[in-house]
C-alpha cells in the first residue's frame, strides 16, 4: 500500500495533539481547506510539569512563574473556535488542527532548534540572537538533545501538515496570545523570574506600555505583505466595528528567524497569523497563575475571525 502525506500527520505525547473537525456533511477522506496551527500551545501547568521532569540539568527556581506569565493561553481555544465556526459555515468542510504540547520555556517550536544568547528585544519573548529557539538557562546536554529531539519531531509534523493543507490550495490560521504590557525585561536569563517579579509589581506594572488588543502578524520586517490579499485591511475593519483596538504588525511582526516566516514563504498569500491580548481571553489575568480561557471572550475573537476567513475560502471554492 502506498503512503500519503497524511500518514506523518498524527498525535504524538507530550509533543502534538493533532485533531480533524469535520463538518455534518464532510466526507471522512476529504483534504482540510485550513489548517490552526498553535506552535505555542501547550498553556497547561500539567504541560510544563511534564516536561519539567523529564530535564536532568539545573534551572532557575520557581520558572513556572516564567511559564504562565509567557505562555499562549487562550491561542489554541480560540483556533478551535474559529474551525467549529467554519465547519458549521460549510458542513462538507473539514479543518485540521495542531497544537503544541511541548512549553515554549524550554524550546520555541515557532522558531529553529538553537540556542543562543539573550539580548533585549522590548517584550518578554526571547529572541536569542535572532534565531534561537532554545533559551541561555538550558545547559545540560541530555536536556538539549532531548528538547531538539522534541522539537524535531513537532515540526516534522507541522510541515507534512503545511503541505497537505496549504499545498493542495487551502489556508492556514496561525494564532497566538501575548501579554497586557510590554515589560521592561532586559534579557531572557537566568534571572528571568526575578526579573518578572519586579516588573509586575503593582506599582510598576502599570507604567509598562499597553499593547493593542490584536496585532496582526501579515508582513515581514521590510514590510511585504505575507498574508492571505486583502485579509489585513479586513481584519482591522473588522475587528475595529467588534469595539477591538487593532494593529497591524505593531509589537511583532512575522520575523524572518519564526518558522512561520518559512510558512508564509513557502505558501504565499496563504497564511494569517496574529496575537490576541492575554487578558481579554481569560476571566481574570493573573501573571504568575495558571489560567484557562473564557469560552466567552474566545468566542468574541472567533466571531470576527472565522467570517473572515470563511470568505476568503469561498473565494478559493473551498
Amino acid at each position: 500500500m502506498g503512503t500519503s502525506i497524511f500518514d506523518r500527520i498524527h498525535s504524538i505525547a507530550d509533543v502534538v495533539d493533532v485533531d480533524v473537525i469535520r463538518g455534518a456533511a464532510a466526507a471522512a477522506d476529504s483534504t482540510p481547506c485550513l489548517l490552526v496551527e498553535v506552535p505555542h500551545g501547550a498553556d497547561e501547568r500539567q504541560h510544563f510539569d511534564r516536561l519539567l521532569a523529564r530535564m536532568k540539568g539545573s534551572l532557575p527556581a520557581d520558572l513556572h512563574e516564567y511559564f504562565h506569565i509567557n505562555t499562549d493561553v487562550g491561542a489554541w481555544a480560540c483556533g478551535r473556535a474559529v474551525a467549529l465556526r467554519l465547519v458549521e459555515a460549510q458542513p462538507d468542510r473539514s479543518v485540521l488542527i495542531l497544537r503544541s504540547l511541548i512549553p515554549r520555556t524550554f524550546i520555541d517550536c515557532n522558531r529553529p532548534a538553537t540556542q543562543g544568547t539573550a539580548v533585549v528585544d522590548g517584550a518578554v519573548t526571547p529572541k536569542l540572537a535572532l534565531s534561537a529557539g532554545i533559551p541561555p538557562y538550558v545547559r545540560d546536554p541530555d536536556d538539549l538533545a532531548l528538547l531538539q529531539h522534541l522539537h524535531g519531531q513537532y515540526v516534522d509534523v507541522a510541515a507534512a501538515a503545511f503541505a497537505a493543507v496549504c499545498g493542495a490550495g487551502g489556508l492556514a490560521l496561525v494564532p497566538h496570545t501575548y501579554g497586557p504590557r510590554t515589560l521592561g525585561i532586559p534579557a531572557v536569563d537566568d534571572d528571568i523570574v526575578k526579573n518578572l517579579r519586579w516588573a509586575c509589581e503593582p506599582e510598576r506594572m502599570t507604567t509598562w506600555p499597553l499593547r493593542a488588543d490584536i496585532d496582526l502578524l501579515t508582513r515581514d520586517g521590510a514590510g511585504t505583505e505575507l498574508s492571505p490579499p486583502g485579509m489585513e485591511a479586513e481584519l482591522l475593519r473588522a475587528f475595529g466595528a467588534a469595539g477591538f483596538t487593532a494593529k497591524a504588525n505593531d509589537t511583532y511582526y512575522v520575523h524572518e528567524s519564526s518558522l512561520a516566516w518559512t510558512w508564509s514563504t513557502t505558501y504565499p498569500g496563504q497564511l494569517m497569523a496574529l496575537e490576541v491580548r492575554r487578558d481579554l481571553l481569560v476571566p481574570q489575568w493573573r501573571p504568575f497563575e495558571e489560567t484557562f480561557a473564557d469560552l466567552a471572550k474566545t468566542a468574541r475573537v472567533a466571531d470576527v475571525l472565522a467570517p473572515v476567513l470563511d470568505a476568503a475560502l469561498r473565494l478559493k471554492g473551498l
